[in-house]
């Protein structure tokens, strides 16, 4: 039977972080897989989720099953963290395997309330989005995002696409804030143009907000998807823990779907309950309860947000760093867009084959790309770093 199956290849970005790892070279900088690390190239246990840790160890009475549709205590809460005081009464949420889980699940709700739906993604996007969602059996299409030669949203092509798609109930991926791979997020103004849009061409949007916190902050980060809430009749939010909370293998997020009327919320979340069962049956409990102690504990809550300040801060101290030895270095426009980028990645100007240069030649893990995780790099890895880059050019 199974002799019959041939090798995959390796996986684009986890491949990066394999040949990082073989590497002897004591000074590599390891800019691959999207992965928070501190300045000693560590990807610590968050204090808040240490101490929620031990609480809940000392709380908790049993091991039983939660539901299908995961904590509830957990689902109020990130979504409330998501969408601040916006009234909720027309969401139905479901607890997912990280912000996988919570794309897939939406992808095939997706697919049952509309088998004809086509789901487009922008250029570029998370490399996992089309074969994620599109395994649900959905039809995939992309749209213009990211102008690679300005180093910038094209926001123009981008609005006149959308404003041409021929079929009201099609579905977009927005990326909420700290777009990966590039960095490129959309501005306030751009949010309520796009807002428009989709009203006026009866478009769903469907947000994965994966970053929340790493950008400008809780508030500004959730800009886009809160005016989205507020306009929107139908909308999709798929949210993750993996990154703001550091609890990546514990795989924790949320699909939020709101609709036109609390009575089709309920039948929603029904129909997530189902095909979680269909998939994983019962969700795991542990990250989803520690999130939903810290965000219910004044105290914890505090230290949470104080931590995630402090990470966002060191990568935004990092990329101002490279931004201004690429600056002084002749390379003003690159330097430039990467001041402005928001989040973990920013996208290099870079060709396949420079992106190998830098590996061979230089020890610097970057995808063909040219996406970067700047969270890799610590601070005096700056100046190596920029001269690499210019080394290619």
């Amino acid at each position: 039977m199974f002799d019959v199956l041939t090798a995959m290849p390796d996986d684009p970005i986890l491949s990066i972080s394999t040949a990082a790892a073989a590497d002897k070279r004591a000074d590599k900088i390891d800019l691959g897989v999207g992965i928070y690390k501190d300045e000693a190239g560590h990807t610590p246990v968050m204090r808040a989720v240490k101490a929620a840790e031990f609480a809940y160890a000392g709380l908790e009475t049993t091991k039983k099953y939660v539901s299908t549709t995961g904590l509830e205590a957990f689902n109020t809460a990130l979504l409330t963290l998501v969408l601040g005081d916006i009234d909720t009464s027309h969401f139905a949420t479901c607890q997912g395997a990280g912000g996988s889980g919570a794309l897939r699940i939406g992808a095939e709700l997706i697919k049952r309330a509309s088998d004809s739906a086509v789901v487009y993604v922008p250029t570029p996007t998370w490399g996992n989005h089309t074969p994620l969602i599109g395994s649900a059996g959905i039809e995939m299409k992309s749209y213009p995002y990211y102008d690679r030669a300005e180093l910038d949203v094209n926001f123009a092509a981008m609005s006149e696409f959308l404003s041409t798609v021929p079929k009201a109930g099609d579905v977009i991926i927005l990326h909420g804030c700290c777009h990966n791979p590039t960095g490129a997020d959309l501005s306030p103004d751009q949010w309520d143009s796009l807002a428009d849009i989709l009203t006026a061409n009866g478009l769903i949007a469907y947000v994965d907000i994966a970053y929340l916190g790493l950008g400008d902050g809780l508030d500004e980060d959730c800009y886009g998807v809160r005016k989205l809430a507020e306009t929107q009749d139908e909308m999709l939010i798929a949210a993750s823990c993996s990154k703001n909370f550091g609890l990546y293998r514990d795989r924790v997020g949320l699909i939020a779907v709101k609709t036109k009327s609390k009575a089709q919320a309920d039948i929603a979340k029904s129909h997530m309950g189902r095909v979680m069962r269909r998939m994983i049956s019962m969700p795991p409990n542990h990250g989803a309860a520690v999130v939903a102690h810290i965000l219910g504990d004044d105290e914890l809550r505090a230290e949470w947000l104080k931590e995630l300040n402090e990470m966002r801060e060191r990568m935004n101290g990092l990329r101002r760093s490279l931004a201004y030895a690429l600056d002084v270095q002749g390379h003003e426009d690159m330097g430039a867009a990467l001041a402005r980028q928001k989040g973990m990645f920013s996208m290099l100007p870079v060709t396949p084959e420079q992106a190998a240069r830098l590996r061979k030649d230089h020890s610097v893990y970057l995808l063909d790309s040219g996406r970067i995780n700047i969270a890799g790099a610590a601070q005096d890895d700056i100046e190596r770093l920029a001269s690499a880059i210019l080394d290619i050019f």
